[in-house]
C-alpha cells in the first residue's frame, strides 16, 4: 500500500554561518588573537588566574555555541522522513525549474514539517505560487488534479502565520466537508513543529462544538463556505485579522451554488486581505469575481494540456444490463491496488455496492446524503486501506487525495467535462500512473466524443488484455 523584512537591530561586528537565510549563529571570538592585540595593555600587568567560575562560564558558552553549529548543518539528519516513494513520477511533477524548499526562506519548523510529510522538491505548481504568495500578490493558478496545489497554498498560508497572534490569520474555504477534513489534516501536519492552531468547520456537524472551538486560539480555519459565514454572522467567528483568503476548487466555489455565500464572506474580512483561488477548471463565473475582488491577480496556468500524462484512458461499449458482468470482469483481470467507481445518482451507488458485495469484492460507499458521522468514518476508513473498492457519486470528485487509487472506473458515464477530469483525476495522484475505464452505452457517445474533443485527449477502446505497467510502476 502505499501513502503517498524584519525589524532592523543595531549593526554588530560577528562572524556568521548561513543556512539558507536561515538561524545565524554568532561563532566563538578568537579570544588568542585577542589577547596578543592588547598584549602591550597587559603585559606591565600581573596575570590573574582563572577562577573555577569563569572557566566554567567559558566551557558552557563554547559548548553552547558548538551545539548551536551542530544544529545548523544536522537538523535535517534528525529529522523522521516517511519510506520514500519510488513509484514512476510523469512530467506533470518532475518537470520544475529545480527549486528547493529552503530556496524560500521559510522557518525552519515548517521546513522540518514539510520534510517530514514526505515532500523532497516543490512540484511546479508549488514553484510558481509559494514565492508570489508570500509577497502578499493575489493569486488565479489553475493546475492539473494531483499536482501539489494543496501544499502550494498551505506552506505560504502558514508561513506567514503569527503564532504568538490569537487570532484567525488565514481562512481556506472548500466546497466539500470531506475536503475540509483532508486539507486542515495537511496543515496540521505540516505545522507540526509551529505553535499553529489548525480548525475545520463544516455543515452537518454540532454548531455548538464550533462555537466552543472558536472561544480557543484558532490561527488558520478551513472550512465550508456556509458554515463559515453562519458563524461569522452570530459573531463568534471573528475575521478582522485573517489577511489571507484562499479558495480551492475555486471553479465550484464560484458557481451558482457558492458564490452568494462567497461574496457575503468576504465583507467579514480585513480590508487588506489577500486572495488565491485555485483550481483544475476556471468557467466564466471567475472572471466577474476576479475583476470585482482581485487586485492586479498574478496568474498562473499550467495546464496546457487538461488531462494528467499518467493516466491512461479507455472505453468499453455495452448495454446497460452488462454493465456488471463488465465490472466483474475487470475485477477479475485489473492489478487494483484500491479503486473509485462512480454513479450518476444516489440510488444507483447504493444499488451498485451491494451488487459488488454480493459478487464477493470488498466495497464501501459514499454519497452526500449519508450522516455526516458515516461519510466521515468511510473517508477515513478508505483512504487508511481499509477496503479496496469505493462507489461514489461526484460528491469525492474534488481535491479527495489518496494515493493508493490507480483505478477509476466510470461505472455511469459523465455528463460534462468538467465532471470527467475531476473523477479520472482521482488516480495518478501527483504524477503516478493509474487507470481509466469507462462504460459506455448507445446514449453516452455523443458525450464520449464531446468529452475527447474538448479535453484534447483521445479515449481508447479497452484492448482484452491491459499491460499491468501502465497504471502500476
Amino acid at each position: 500500500m502505499f501513502h503517498s523584512g524584519g525589524t532592523q537591530q543595531p549593526r554588530r561586528q560577528l562572524h556568521i554561518t548561513k543556512s539558507h537565510g536561515k538561524a545565524a549563529f554568532p561563532l566563538a571570538r578568537n579570544v588568542t588573537q585577542q589577547q596578543q592585540t592588547n598584549q602591550s595593555h597587559t603585559e606591565a600587568q600581573p596575570k590573574v588566574p582563572k577562577t573555577p567560575e569563569s572557566e566554567s562560564e567559558q566551557n558552557h558558552m563554547a559548548y553552547m555555541m558548538t551545539q548551536a553549529g551542530s544544529s545548523v548543518q544536522d537538523w535535517k539528519a534528525n529529522l523522521k522522513l516517511p519510506s520514500p516513494d519510488t513509484r514512476l513520477q510523469t512530467e506533470d511533477v518532475t518537470a520544475t525549474k529545480g527549486n528547493e524548499f529552503e530556496d524560500y526562506f521559510l522557518k525552519r519548523e515548517l521546513l522540518m514539517g514539510i520534510y517530514e510529510k514526505g515532500f523532497e522538491h516543490p512540484s511546479p505548481i508549488q514553484e510558481e505560487s509559494i514565492p508570489i504568495a508570500l509577497t502578499g500578490r493575489d493569486i488565479l493558478a489553475r493546475a492539473k488534479n494531483g499536482t501539489g496545489k494543496t501544499a502550494a497554498f498551505c506552506i505560504p498560508a502558514l508561513e506567514k502565520i503569527d503564532q504568538n497572534k490569537n487570532a484567525i490569520q488565514v481562512l481556506i474555504l472548500v466546497p466539500t466537508r470531506e475536503l475540509a477534513l483532508q486539507t486542515s489534516q495537511v496543515c496540521k501536519e505540516l505545522a507540526k513543529h509551529l505553535s499553529i492552531q489548525v480548525m475545520a468547520t463544516t455543515g452537518g456537524t454540532s454548531l455548538k462544538d464550533d462555537i466552543m472551538r472558536l472561544y480557543q486560539p484558532v490561527h488558520l480555519l478551513v472550512g465550508t463556505p456556509g458554515r463559515v459565514l453562519d458563524l461569522s454572522r452570530k459573531g463568534v467567528c471573528n475575521l478582522k485579522e485573517c489577511l489571507m483568503l484562499v479558495m480551492d476548487e475555486a471553479d465550484k466555489l464560484l458557481s451558482p451554488e457558492f458564490q452568494p455565500l462567497i461574496e457575503q464572506l468576504i465583507k467579514f474580512l480585513s480590508l487588506d486581505r489577500q486572495i488565491l483561488l485555485f483550481s483544475a477548471t476556471f468557467p466564466v463565473t471567475v472572471k466577474s469575481f476576479k475583476e470585482k475582488f482581485l487586485q492586479k491577480p498574478y496568474i498562473i496556468n499550467l495546464m496546457d494540456e487538461l488531462t494528467l500524462k499518467g493516466i491512461t484512458q479507455y472505453y468499453a461499449f455495452v448495454e446497460e444490463r452488462q454493465k456488471v458482468q463488465c465490472l466483474n470482469t475487470l475485477f477479475s483481470k485489473l492489478q487494483i491496488n484500491q479503486s473509485i467507481i462512480f454513479c450518476n445518482s444516489v440510488n444507483r451507488v447504493e444499488l451498485l455496492a451491494k451488487k459488488i458485495t454480493e459478487l464477493g469484492y470488498s466495497c464501501f460507499y459514499i454519497h452526500a446524503k449519508m450522516l455526516q458521522s458515516h461519510r466521515n468514518r468511510v473517508f477515513h476508513d478508505f483512504k487508511n486501506g481499509a477496503c479496496r473498492n469505493l462507489v461514489s457519486s461526484d460528491l469525492f470528485t474534488r481535491g479527495i487525495d489518496i494515493q493508493a487509487v490507480n483505478v477509476v472506473i466510470n461505472f455511469d458515464f459523465p455528463k460534462n467535462t468538467e465532471t470527467y477530469l475531476h473523477r479520472v483525476g482521482r488516480s495518478g495522484r501527483f504524477g503516478h500512473l493509474g487507470l481509466a475505464v469507462n462504460l459506455i452505452t448507445y446514449e453516452d457517445q455523443f458525450n464520449l466524443y464531446r468529452i475527447e474533443q474538448e479535453l484534447r485527449t483521445e479515449i481508447k477502446p479497452i484492448p482484452p488484455l491491459i499491460d499491468q505497467a501502465i497504471y502500476c510502476r
